[in-house]
């Protein structure tokens, strides 16, 4: 407790410091998560490149206002720098692919020097903003949901969850082994493993609730005896016995793993977009939606939104005070179905955004695209035109048009069959195929082609500049 306190008081004369410091170079904090494979290292190299070249921002209103947008050393030098040259070379070489996907902390700080508007605008001179853009997998966040569960609590439910999702090697892979008898490290690291592709496996067929995140990213703690530890049904643990040695790295992992992560960057941000693959999940059917629905509300009760006051500014308090949902992947749809893929994502959100707003939070739900990887179409099939979107192919590469059929106006005929355990959906398929992006022709003073990145940036960063 003395050791909390007396590191609780030295963050904050640091982050009274660094407030003082904001004064005069303001800094604003960017949140950027997501489940896997919603796109966060693309909407982050995206955002970066088209705040630079800001040719295709119309709706950013600050576009007309930044003098120059500059890439600066990031100030955090233990956290890894977001490594935004390589993933924009792969996406804008002659045979573009997307980039590796996020497996851990990252961040890249984006300085702005912009002139201020208003009518005094002239008057003033230049300042400049830095945007801190923090990028984290959001399977992490499920485990701040850890902090208030016993190692029997968490293991009853990833029991419960795991033969629901009908992993059973690891259920065979437990019964071999003896909970009370003496540790023996092979046999933890054996269960622990086992356990891990058990997590893949749900994951594969739909879930997105499993715990803990680090095991399906473990980042630079791969391999660690605090990442070797696998649920087991409750009983005896006598000291020095594999039940009583799970039960330690469990509450190892809370205080050496969760704790800090949330300490020193979630609770540290200012603004937060999560970014959903709401497409995916209704791809894979009902049970994959209520699963990202469920997920969504775990994830949103960790955050603290709401305004702060100026004096709770300066002294180095943080809220995120604007909240972002995004359904990724829009360009996978003709626009006519943007406004219905919206109104989904804020049925599945609803509960969450309501929280937030209550707090203070100004909440938003988009569909857009961090980077276009399609162009839309009208076909004529069996006498009736259909929009549909037209790309290259991830698996193959061969052009196709699709239309991945209609979503419904009502968003309850997607969550109510969700809600309630259907196996498939009762009035159709919805079918769409993964595109690899497209090669890219780039004017000056252009940025990558999207859909509402502008929108976005204008929600989470216009007011500040």
């Amino acid at each position: 407790m003395i050791g909390r306190l007396a590191d609780a008081v030295t963050r904050g004369v640091g982050d009274v410091a660094a407030s003082v410091t904001d004064v005069f170079d303001p800094t604003l904090r960017l949140g950027v998560t997501g489940l896997s494979r919603a796109g966060k290292t693309v909407f982050i190299t995206s955002l970066v490149a088209n705040l630079i070249d800001r040719g295709r921002m119309p709706g950013f209103s600050a576009s007309d206002r930044i003098e120059a947008a500059f890439l600066q050393p990031q100030p955090d030098d233990t956290v890894p720098r977001f490594d935004y040259e390589t993933h924009l070379a792969a996406l804008t070489v002659r045979d573009p692919h997307w980039p590796d996907g996020t497996r851990a902390v990252s961040e890249l700080r984006l300085s702005l020097k912009v002139r201020p508007g208003g009518l005094l605008g002239g008057l003033r001179g230049s300042r400049t903003v830095h945007l801190d853009i923090v990028d984290y997998p959001g399977e992490w966040l499920l485990d701040l949901g850890l902090m208030e569960k016993s190692y029997d609590d968490w293991s009853a439910r990833a029991l419960t969850r795991l033969a629901s999702w009908g992993a059973t090697d690891y259920a065979a892979a437990m019964a071999d082994v003896d909970p009370a008898a003496k540790l023996v490290e092979p046999v933890a690291q054996a269960l622990a493993r086992s356990y891990t592709a058990a997590l893949q496996q749900a994951r594969a067929a739909g879930a997105y609730d499993l715990t803990p995140g680090r095991f399906l990213l473990p980042g630079e703690l791969e391999g660690s005896p605090v990442l070797t530890f696998a649920p087991l049904p409750p009983g005896e643990a006598p000291r020095g016995s594999l039940r009583r040695e799970m039960e330690r790295r469990f509450e190892a992992y809370k205080r050496q793993v969760v704790q800090p992560f949330f300490r020193d960057h979630f609770a540290r941000l200012d603004r937060q977009i999560i970014l959903l693959d709401v497409l995916g999940a209704i791809r894979r059917g009902p049970r994959a939606v209520e699963e990202m629905r469920a997920a969504m509300a775990d994830i949103l009760t960790a955050f603290r939104p709401g305004a702060l006051g100026w004096l709770m500014q300066f002294l180095g308090a943080r809220r995120v005070d604007r909240l972002l949902f995004a359904a990724t992947k829009a360009d996978h749809l003709h626009h006519t179905q943007h406004a219905r893929l919206t109104a989904i994502l804020e049925a599945m959100v609803r509960d969450a955004r309501s929280r937030a707003d209550f707090a203070g939070a100004q909440t938003r739900a988009i569909s857009m695209a961090a980077l276009r990887a399609t162009v839309e179409e009208t076909r004529t099939h069996n006498g009736q035109e259909l929009p549909v979107v037209r790309g290259r192919l991830l698996d193959g590469g061969r052009e196709a048009a699709l239309h991945p059929g209609d979503l419904p106006e009502d968003p309850g005929h997607i969550l109510t069959p969700a809600r309630q355990g259907e196996s498939d959906w009762l009035d159709g398929d919805y079918d769409v195929m993964d595109f690899a992006p497209a090669p890219l022709t780039l004017r000056p003073g252009d940025g990558p082609p999207h859909i509402r990145l502008d929108r976005a940036a204008e929600f989470l960063l216009a007011d500040r500049l």
